[in-house]
């Protein structure tokens, strides 16, 4: 019943996850990027942490030439069955090593929150700073400290959810902050019914918090020539109390 993270809830993940805003979130970055100078047309992008590509099929709908990496090749499969045409790499984010570069890289929903050291985290956007074209942007989202310790009012979450090809699957996602690492941990437990047959697991996950006085020291020693961090969706300077805050980060051309 207990998996490793993003196991067994790869075959589930869309189906729970059906009402998040990829599109918008595909907007907010790629209007920073044409703000900023970034020639999109064509552009060759890499999408970090995909997942089964959410966020990856918005960029592909908006006309670049996408590649997503992940660390779970459960949550690829599932990624590879949406976007036969897209090319998906599995890879550890603090390790990759592709042949290109790239106009844009991408790593949304909190996804480096599950690297849990600051060493882990620079390891990643150092990867990321190498794979990145002169000129290039990354551009993330972290949960603060303080999302991870407030992650949801009540500090649990719970639904059904139908499942594309019948059934559905009836999910509870209970949060705690373990002080003592200074991490949130979720235990994700869901029930799936589907063809006459039931199955249950449990996934554990953890984050780590980081506000953006963690972040400017791993961006610099990344080699990121500039960087501004902002919260979503106005782009404003992110206030004391934010849980999640945005990160655009350039290469120097």
């Amino acid at each position: 019943m207990q998996r490793p993270p993003f196991t067994a809830l790869a075959a589930v993940y869309d189906a729970i996850m059906a009402d998040v805003e990829y599109d918008h979130w595909a907007d907010f970055v790629l209007t920073y990027a044409r703000d900023g100078g970034l020639e999109l047309a064509d552009a060759a992008a890499l999408d970090l942490a995909c997942g089964t590509g959410g966020f990856t099929r918005e960029l592909t709908a908006a006309g670049l030439r996408v590649t997503g990496l992940d660390g779970s090749e459960d949550m690829l499969r599932e990624a590879r069955v949406r976007q036969p045409e897209v090319e998906f790499v599995a890879s550890d984010l603090r390790t990759f090593a592709l042949p290109g570069r790239f106009d844009l890289i991408t790593c949304v929903f909190d996804s480096l929150n599950n690297l849990l050291s600051l060493e882990d985290l620079a390891a990643a956007l150092t990867r990321a700073r190498a794979h990145l074209k002169p000129g290039g942007l990354l551009a993330f989202d972290v949960n603060t400290r303080l999302g991870v310790r407030e992650l949801w009012e009540g500090d649990a979450i719970e639904g059904l959810a139908p499942l594309p090809g019948g059934g559905e699957v009836h999910y509870h996602w209970s949060h705690h902050h373990d002080a003592g690492a200074d991490l949130g941990v979720v235990q994700a437990f869901c029930r799936i019914e589907e063809g006459g047959d039931l199955r249950e697991f449990v996934e554990t996950h953890r984050e780590r918090g980081y506000d953006p006085a963690d972040l400017e020291e791993p961006l610099r020693a990344a080699g990121f020539a500039r960087w501004e961090i902002v919260e979503y969706p106005d782009y404003a300077p992110p206030m004391p109390d934010v849980p999640r805050v945005w990160v655009f980060a350039w290469a120097e051309e």
